[in-house]
């Protein structure tokens, strides 16, 4: 199993990139930001200096989308990343939620989104594209592979993934409902002719060693988070259709207040009980740790991206890299 982790742009640089050097010294295998520019600070320019701090760590957004930044914007971006790391940069994108809904829009289609993903890709390694009536072509770039992976849950969501990208994220660390996922991936995979394991997967979600109390309200705001994504899918799919374990937990939610987004004790979550908490994130000892995290193989995870949000960040890279990373080791996804 490889290991991510996920900021939220709030620290200053200096912690940011502190927090950088110590998760790559831990063995952490990716670095990722998240891209909501309203709301927290742009993240490419944290991006550059991740890249000039770290020798072997891949870094990307987790997650941009196709609107707030237009695709070509977004693939020259990467190219020069690519250029500066030495090949080291994923994308991760989406449909769009806090970055679009702060702006009063609400996130793109995923046709939009699809054909960004053949854009972005295709510029980045070299390639020419047609996008938006335009041949396309960045002349200087190098021979880069960009890996591509999408946030979403849906079933055309996954379909979509299934066909063009690279990896999913999917933001939760529920070992049953990720194999529910990550069975419609494979079936898309199989339409679309690729081989089974072609698209990684990615649980991503916030951890917190100690006392479970304590980490149940450090975390609580997470399923919060993910019910945003959870009511977009009630919306659109009959309720039949989706686990109960999936959108049950969302009939008590009355709102949500974007402006605070991802904060541990907004309230936000105030509707999030201590179940749904358990299930969505890893949560208690070391040995709990490791225990859910081989749960999470078995179901079919090849990356746990830590939401590293949640206070005494460097205390959790601490107990990864001493106990729980080299426990691991040797887990592979299950297929």
């Amino acid at each position: 199993m490889q290991f991510g982790f996920t900021l939220k742009p709030d620290h200053t640089v200096e912690r940011t990139l502190d927090l950088t050097r110590r998760a790559e010294a831990a063995g952490f295998d990716y670095g990722w930001v998240f891209d909501s520019h309203v709301l927290w600070r742009d993240p490419y320019p944290l991006l550059t200096l991740m890249a000039q701090a770290t020798e072997r760590m891949r870094l990307g957004t987790c997650v941009t989308n196709p609107a707030t930044r237009e695709p070509s914007v977004t693939a020259s971006l990467l190219a020069v990343l690519d250029e500066l790391s030495g090949g080291r940069m994923d994308l991760g994108i989406g449909r769009g939620d806090s970055a679009r809904r702060v702006l009063g829009k609400p996130p793109t289609t995923l046709t939009t989104l699809e054909e960004a993903i053949i854009a972005i890709k295709g510029l980045v390694e070299g390639r020419t594209v047609a996008y938006d009536g335009a041949d396309l072509s960045l002349p200087w770039t190098g021979s880069w592979t960009l890996p591509v992976w999408v946030a979403g849950y849906g079933p055309m969501a996954l379909a979509m993934t299934g066909r063009v990208a690279d990896g999913v994220i999917l933001q939760l660390a529920d070992p049953d409902l990720i194999r529910w996922f990550v069975g419609q991936v494979r079936d898309a995979e199989a339409s679309a002719g690729r081989p089974a394991g072609t698209v990684k997967v990615q649980a991503a979600a916030p951890a917190h060693v100690g006392d479970l109390e304590p980490c149940r309200e450090r975390t609580r705001w997470f399923p919060a988070l993910v019910s945003n994504h959870v009511v977009d899918l009630v919306n659109r799919y009959p309720r039949d259709q989706l686990p109960e374990s999936l959108t049950g937990y969302i009939r008590d939610r009355t709102g949500y207040d974007y402006l605070h987004h991802a904060e541990v004790g907004s309230s936000n979550a105030e509707f999030v009980g201590d179940e749904v908490t358990d299930r969505f994130c890893v949560l208690g000892s070391v040995e709990d740790h490791v225990a859910k995290l081989r749960e999470l193989a078995d179901a079919g995870v090849d990356q746990f991206n830590i939401y590293l949000m949640n206070g005494d960040e460097e205390q959790v890279l601490e107990a990864y890299g001493r106990e729980i990373i080299p426990a691991l080791a040797d887990v592979a996804a299950g297929r």
